[in-house]
């Protein structure tokens, strides 16, 4: 019997995936006879989500109602908490009907392929105050240059509801054999490990030397007997680091700097949303569905530019009510290597230092630095981290 926290709004988790061979080449081949829309790029994220047990209890794409009711109240019409509406949107259901089944293609796989089947329950069209509110609720602006309203804004008004069986898991197996792991996988590996107290660390970035301290503090506090870091394998913005670089640095540092067998590197099928708080909340509840009872939430969680405060992300949980989720929260500050200290600090725990006690680095800062060949100071960066890094900007230039 499984000592695993349970996942968010079932007894199990509910892995949208056709598992059995014999049926998923079955369904493959009678999707060729189906009506077929090629999805966009962040519902082919949906659906690898879903097919991974992550999105666990749904069963496929939301329709209006609940839609409107998730950006509203966060609440889903059956009563499950729900932050962020998970929808199949296009631009026409030209010869589509209710009750009919279609083929989703992947937008992302050369010849876009079948990713999966939906049973088509409701086709519904957001009028354009419909999708402003949303995208209000959501992202906390209609400004398309915020990214993900942009992406957003780009996929139609036109959204396919119904459950969907899922007939692989896009690029992401392919690309990332030895890093994309369902959440049903993650859970099974945590379980053979015996771990009970799991934290998970969300990345699209490189890890420095203040997340890679970030996640021991919160293991040490936790009392934590594993750490997942969980990156995102999906799209992101056109100037982030790609995800095979990411991943290659983050295994040289847990490989590194780590205890054996305390940390498990892993990804996900998902693109960015740049939802802040928002997303926050989504991202602990996959985190829960994939067996961890712990989820780090830093300063400017899933954020991007000024359109979030830094401590947003953190105060939603404030906000839901106590028993919405069963993962706890581990709130982190900023945090930096203290030159009095000599140590990576939160800086809010650090009262009697002021700026200049502080290593502290901008982005853009040390992008020049390693496009020009220079590893930042060791107590920002591990210096094999920084050498990864470094030829990967080489290789842009």
């Amino acid at each position: 019997m499984t000592t695993l926290i349970e996942p968010h709004g079932a007894a199990e988790l509910k892995p949208l995936f056709v598992q059995d061979e014999l049926e998923r080449a079955r369904l493959k081949k009678a999707a060729e006879s189906l009506q077929s829309v090629v999805i966009s790029s962040a519902t082919a994220g949906n659906a690898v989500m879903l097919g991974g047990g992550y999105f666990t209890p749904l069963s496929g794409f939301m329709g209006k109602s609940d839609a409107m009711a998730v950006v509203r109240s966060m609440y889903m019409a059956n009563g499950l908490f729900w932050p962020i509406p998970i929808l199949n949107l296009i631009h026409s259901a030209d010869g589509i009907k209710p009750g009919q089944r279609i083929a989703l293609r992947d937008p992302n796989v050369e010849g876009s392929p079948v990713l999966a089947i939906q049973q088509v329950e409701s086709i519904d069209i957001f009028s354009p105050d419909e999708l402003d509110e949303l995208t209000v609720l959501v992202y906390g602006t209609t400004d398309r240059a915020h990214p993900g309203v942009a992406n957003f804004s780009s996929q139609g008004r036109v959204a396919l509801s119904g459950p969907i069986q899922v007939l692989n898991f896009s690029y992401f197996e392919t690309d990332f054999p030895e890093t994309f792991r369902t959440a049903v996988q993650i859970r099974n590996e945590i379980s053979r490990r015996g771990w009970k107290r799991v934290v998970a660390f969300q990345t699209r970035n490189p890890m420095h030397r203040a997340h890679e301290e970030l996640c021991r503090m919160a293991m040490e506090r936790l009392e934590a007997d594993g750490l997942v870091i969980h990156m995102l394998l999906g799209k992101l913005k056109a100037d982030d680091i790609p995800a095979s670089v990411r991943d290659a640095a983050i295994r040289k540092m847990v490989e590194l700097y780590f205890p054996p067998n305390s940390v498990l590197v892993s990804g996900y099928g998902f693109d960015m949303l740049y939802a802040g708080p928002r997303e926050a909340l989504l991202h602990a509840i996959f985190r829960q569905n994939m067996g961890a009872t712990h989820f780090i939430v830093g300063r400017d969680h899933a954020g991007v530019g000024n359109y979030y405060g830094p401590f947003e992300a953190q105060e939603i949980f404030d906000q839901i009510p106590r028993d919405a989720l069963k993962i706890e929260v581990f709130k982190a500050d900023h945090v930096a290597y203290s030159k009095k200290l000599n140590r990576v600090v939160m800086m809010c725990e650090a009262p009697d230092h002021t700026k200049e006690d502080f290593i502290l680095l901008s982005g853009t800062a040390v992008r020049e630095m390693l496009s020009k060949g220079i590893a930042p100071p060791i107590e920002y960066s591990r210096p094999e981290v920084a050498q990864i890094l470094i030829e990967y900007y080489r290789k842009q230039s």
